[in-house]
């Protein structure tokens, strides 16, 4: 999560709380509004124990989220 957050702040110029603040609410946004097993995914992606992006199945995600919109 701290590259996401240095990204952000680069990118926006807001501080660095604010950015995380951010990616929290997006995070509790998407974690209510999607299914239990890609909830965990995001919990994973953004989680202290790795903290990289990376680590997740981005596949697995985005196929998921697909099928939210109707889309395989």
């Amino acid at each position: 999560m701290e590259e996401l957050i240095q990204q952000i702040v680069s990118k926006t110029g807001i501080s660095e709380s604010n950015a995380r603040s951010a990616i929290e609410t997006v995070a509790n946004f998407l974690k209510a509004k999607l299914p239990a097993p890609l909830a965990g995914q995001v919990d994973a992606a953004l989680g202290s124990a790795g903290g990289a992006i990376g680590n997740v199945d981005l596949g697995s995600i985005s196929s998921g989220l697909g099928g939210l919109f109707g889309k395989k």
